[in-house]
């Protein structure tokens, strides 16, 4: 469980990170490059859509880090419930978010896949640890 927990933590963290740059430092040389966003126009022109694809980060970076607490507070010999629904909810749209992305822009691939492997990982290390 453990495994889970650090890797939804994790991702939480990319994803708050993905946050600040798409709703903070969006219109950032630095951002523009990682975004290939080529002129000062097109970053004014897209900062709408970035602030809210930021937020949408940013809320699934708060349902996951809730689940990780939940289930890390949970003084009972299982899981919490609750804090397993809400990192199964997090995580698992983060890494559908992460194949959505792959799939419609194959040149993405890297960026997807390090949006994806920490959800992946806790995924995986929570479906080992229930099923154990």
């Amino acid at each position: 469980m453990l495994i889970a927990l650090i890797a939804g933590a994790l991702a939480a963290l990319l994803h708050v990170y993905i946050f600040v740059m798409e709703s903070v430092l969006w219109t950032t040389p630095r951002v523009r490059a990682t975004f290939g966003i080529s002129s000062d126009a097109q970053a004014e022109h897209t900062k709408p859509l970035a602030y809210n694809q930021g937020f949408y980060n940013l809320f699934l970076a708060i349902v996951t880090v809730v689940g990780v607490v939940l289930i890390a507070s949970d003084d009972s010999a299982g899981a919490s419930p609750a804090g397993v629904a809400l990192l199964v909810a997090g995580t698992g749209s983060m890494l559908a978010a992460a194949l959505v992305l792959v799939l419609s822009d194959r040149t993405k691939a890297r960026a997807a896949t390090l949006q994806g492997v920490f959800p992946l990982v806790s995924l995986v290390a929570l479906l080992i640890a229930t099923v154990a």
